[in-house]
């Protein structure tokens, strides 16, 4: 299934609403275009996985450091301290998104860009893939696929603001990772629906 990248611009932008980044530490007001934001299905099943993780992992250390004879309070609050690192490395990002808009939370900040003033969409240089998106305001957003593939809802704002990007002009630099993309996507959901339907 191709998708024809039409110039279309939708009625709904965060052009000149406020957004205020967020500064860790500290409640930020955000003003959110209008309608549901959607977000990631996975995200809760995730945490759920990285706090089994380190939940394990702890434990682990705990019988066998108990077991030998060596626990001690101090290495007892070491073992927590890898635990809780391991969750922090392996606690995703939640993304959402609405009319305008994509963000990403981490663990002490969200991060937000305008789709309908992106200037770059880009993948990133690294071990593990990212779609980088940058707006006129200089924001940046770095989002893993498989997200926008698991999540079509995500995808089609995250789309439909990129198409506003480039019917306004402002958008030079992403329309061949955002094509490439949107294959990766169509071919997942064909896959899906083949499983569905029993033909695969």
């Amino acid at each position: 299934m191709n998708r024809a990248w039409a110039l279309r611009v939708p009625s709904v932008s965060c052009m000149g609403r406020r957004i205020t980044r967020s500064v860790p530490g500290r409640d930020a007001d955000r003003a959110e275009p209008p309608g549901k934001p959607a977000s990631d299905d996975g995200w809760a099943a995730d945490l759920k996985a990285a706090a089994g993780c380190a939940t394990l992992l702890l434990a682990l250390l705990l019988l066998i450091d108990g077991a030998s004879g060596g626990l001690t309070a101090p290495r007892a609050v070491l073992w927590a301290a890898l635990a809780v690192l391991l969750f922090v490395l392996l606690l995703p990002a939640r993304v959402t998104a609405g009319e305008g808009w994509l963000a990403s939370r981490g663990l002490l900040r969200e991060r937000r860009v305008c789709t309908d003033r992106l200037v770059a969409v880009r993948w990133s240089d690294g071990v593990a893939q990212r779609l980088v998106l940058r707006d006129v305001d200089g924001a940046r957003v770095e989002v893993d696929p498989r997200v926008l593939v698991a999540n079509p809802h995500l995808w089609r704002l995250l789309d439909a603001g990129a198409r506003s990007s480039l019917g306004r002009g402002t958008l030079l630099c992403g329309a061949t990772a955002l094509k490439q993309l949107s294959r990766r996507i169509d071919g997942e959901t064909a896959q899906s629906v083949f499983k569905i339907s029993g033909l695969h």
